[in-house]
């Protein structure tokens, strides 16, 4: 595994050029914590991305650490951060509910936010995507372009939204759809994730919901590999192969970065739990495969206008 575990300050001195906006109150410094690694073209890549977003936009020094997935390194890295004058930190995952939600009290002037997590303290913030929705339509794709009409989701955790909101999106677009679940039941282990998928592939189903940023990639490659396909998860995964990824459902992170630091920086971040969703142009499904025919897409793009507008999903109007 490909760990950076040194203190980095990341200088793109191109970026601190004439007309950038700066800070305009509360945002000093920022730092992310990754619980894996920055390159792994997912989840940590996109967290990375919003640091540079914060950067760029708001010129201010920012760190990152990877490798940072037990207390006593996240303590030391919330330490140096703080003798670096850091006053808004990323926890880059729901892991960091734990550790934020002890250290945080022992850090008044900074504030702490993480993914996905149920959180306590007044400086203390989770930004959670409402994911639901976005399931919901990868699930129509996949309930419209089955062969078979087997299909599959390989989630990491039971909790993700996400899963049932692509079971309700399948059999809405196709009743006769049978849906398998299977869990790896974390968001990295690819080796079980691979086994599971080989018994999916022997039981019929021809389309996966890879819903696991951690494993996503090898799994998206066997199933190229046996002429089968997938609905992307996070990234928008067209680039591995616009014959075997449909679309994804895409969350951008490094937009919400953005967001947040502004908010905080203007003095109106709130703590606590906090929820976005396509109305908050932070979801999206990323670019279709021309398999997919130009009318079910354009059918499916309106269905998402409906819903940012109304709140109601095709199923529930």
């Amino acid at each position: 595994m490909y760990l950076k575990l040194g203190f980095v300050l990341i200088i793109l001195l191109a970026l601190f050029g004439c007309g950038q906006p700066g800070t305009s109150g509360n945002l000093e410094k920022v730092g992310l914590l990754v619980p894996e690694t920055i390159d792994d073209k997912v989840w940590g890549t996109k967290g990375y991305k919003g640091l540079l977003k914060i950067q760029s936009e708001l010129d201010v020094d920012v760190y990152y650490k990877e490798g940072m997935n037990d207390e006593k390194n996240i303590r030391e890295a919330i330490e140096e951060f703080h003798q670096n004058d850091v006053n808004l930190i990323f926890g880059h995952g729901s892991e960091y509910a734990i550790y934020f939600n002890r250290i945080s009290s022992e850090y008044p002037d900074i504030h702490f936010v993480l993914f996905n997590g149920e959180v306590d303290g007044e400086n203390v913030t989770s930004l959670n995507f409402d994911s639901h929705a976005m399931g919901f339509f990868g699930g129509m794709v996949a309930g419209e372009m089955t062969k078979t009409n087997k299909v599959a989701i390989l989630a990491a955790f039971e909790w993700q939204p996400e899963i049932n909101g692509f079971f309700e999106g399948s059999y809405y677009q196709n009743e006769d759809v049978d849906v398998d679940i299977q869990y790896v039941q974390d968001w990295n282990d690819s080796t079980t994730a691979l086994k599971l998928l080989d018994g999916m592939i022997a039981d019929g189903v021809d389309i996966v919901y890879v819903a696991g940023d951690g494993y996503n990639i090898p799994v998206i490659e066997k199933l190229k590999e046996e002429g089968l396909f997938a609905i992307g998860f996070v990234s928008d995964q067209s680039d591995l192969g616009k014959g075997t990824v449909l679309t994804s459902t895409v969350q951008h992170v490094d937009e919400l970065y953005e967001v947040v630091a502004k908010e905080f920086d203007n003095g109106i971040l709130e703590n606590g739990e906090l929820y976005y969703d396509f109305k908050d142009e932070v979801i999206s499904l990323g670019k279709f495969s021309p398999l997919v025919d130009e009318e079910f897409q354009s059918l499916i793009m309106d269905s998402i206008e409906e819903y940012k507008e109304s709140g109601l999903l095709p199923n529930q109007s």
